[in-house]
């Protein structure tokens, strides 16, 4: 019997896994968080499945992700990169992983660690909705507009507010999973029921 999840994430192997085994799990790992900060940035306007089947060549094009690494990258490293196919060759996305790297610098510098600085926009514990069904979850929340203002004046790009909710729900700051999806908190499950 094949599980019931968020009817988002369909049938493809790929979303499956992501809804499985990522979304909506809390992080707390600098490089994860800015990882998954570039990428939301770079699905504006896109599915999140193109990013999705893009995500390795985003790791390898930017080294693994690494936050001073990524802060260093020449103008010169950026034009290669965008000639990558294996990304969304978008100027303003590609060049904002820098911009986005150097202003997640110094918010570490400021509070320690960006994870310290993102959760404390949920009061350090994951906000948990109960929707009922997927048209019961918004688009953007107070916190996400509140986190969106606080990284725009930090000098941090494509980070709106439903980009911003689209991130709390991927890092586990909000769980968002519907009533009927076997991930659903508090029904104890720890792994993928079987049938997966």
């Amino acid at each position: 019997m094949t599980p019931i999840r968020c009817g988002w994430c369909g049938s493809d192997p790929v979303y499956v896994a992501y809804h499985d085994e990522e979304w909506g799990v809390p992080v707390h790992d600098d490089r994860r968080l800015f990882e998954k900060l570039v990428l939301e940035g770079a699905q504006a306007g896109l599915s999140w499945i193109t990013i999705l089947r893009k995500r390795e060549a985003y790791r390898r094009l930017f080294h693994g992700f690494d936050v001073p690494r990524v802060a260093a990258l020449t103008d010169a490293e950026l034009e290669a990169i965008l000639r990558d196919p294996g990304i969304v060759r978008n100027r303003l996305k590609v060049f904002g992983a820098r911009k986005n790297a150097r202003a997640f610098l110094a918010v570490q510098a400021e509070f320690g660690s960006f994870d310290a600085f993102l959760w404390s926009f949920v009061g350090g514990q994951t906000l948990v909705h109960h929707p009922e069904q997927l048209a019961d979850i918004p688009a953007v929340s107070p916190e996400a507009e509140a986190l969106s203002r606080a990284l725009k004046k930090r000098g941090f790009t494509f980070v709106g507010p439903t980009i911003m909710y689209a991130y709390l729900q991927s890092m586990g700051l909000v769980d968002d999973h519907v009533a009927t999806c076997w991930k659903r908190t508090g029904r104890g499950l720890a792994e993928p029921p079987p049938g997966r």
